[in-house]
């Protein structure tokens, strides 16, 4: 999707979508997907209710995962799919994602890599867990993400998430922030706050034996002056 090098960024060589593996030694696998009411990322709104399967594969702290984003009530909303390769080693986490991106009917070669033609967009990121917290920043180093002149924006966002209990629910808190301008990514013209957002969980019983993990977050975006609510459920 239209997604996150300063010159610290690429030194470290930052992605996430979250951290995906610790230093396990023997491979583990998953595979899951989220049904949402609506498609939220990153304080913007891609579409609306959306299912969003995910794959990953881990060893040795390396991890691979693909994960993607299909509207269900609109052939407008986004289509994407994510391609991340990373590694980390106690809290520390580097990654980069290859994100290919489409909105509509369009159905572009997805091995069209040629510069302004192109509909991915490559990130790097680089993120640290503090256990109480985590930090994350990610930076678009190659790809579809260029300024007025032709050349590389380097968009970059940066996350800082902490998680708690409260009321017999985990929740998360978030704040995200543009540091710099961003015009076509993330709208921005200078350092903005676009993701002020507030996610509970919980597991919603189904049967005895059988229950599905339930979550609900409230999303502002203070750049945008626009405030989200998405539900959704894991499989």
């Amino acid at each position: 999707m239209k997604k996150l090098l300063s010159v610290a960024a690429l030194v470290a060589a930052m992605f996430v979508m979250p951290s995906m593996a610790s230093a396990q030694d023997k491979v583990e696998a998953s595979l899951g997907a989220d049904v949402v009411s609506n498609f939220i990322w990153r304080g913007m709104k891609f579409g609306e209710a959306a299912i969003q399967p995910s794959l990953s594969v881990g060893y040795k702290g390396f991890a691979f995962e693909a994960w993607g984003s299909y509207g269900l009530t609109s052939m407008d909303d986004a289509k994407e799919l994510d391609l991340t390769l990373s590694y980390t080693t106690g809290g520390l986490t580097l990654g980069i994602t290859d994100v290919f991106y489409v909105t509509g009917d369009d159905a572009p070669n997805y091995f069209m890599y040629e510069t302004h033609k192109t509909n991915h967009t490559f990130e790097a990121n680089v993120g640290y867990d503090f256990d109480i917290f985590s930090i994350n920043a990610y930076t678009i180093f190659a790809g579809d993400d260029f300024n007025e002149d032709g050349k590389s924006n380097y968009s970059t966002y940066v996350e800082v998430a902490a998680p708690f209990k409260l009321g017999g629910l985990d929740w998360t808190a978030t704040v995200g922030m543009v540091p710099m301008e961003s015009a076509e990514f993330y709208e921005t013209t200078g350092f903005a706050i676009t993701n002020l957002a507030l996610q509970a969980e919980k597991e919603l019983k189904v049967s005895e034996t059988f229950s599905l993990p339930l979550f609900g977050a409230l999303t502002v975006n203070p750049r945008n002056e626009n405030v989200y609510f998405t539900l959704g459920v894991t499989f």
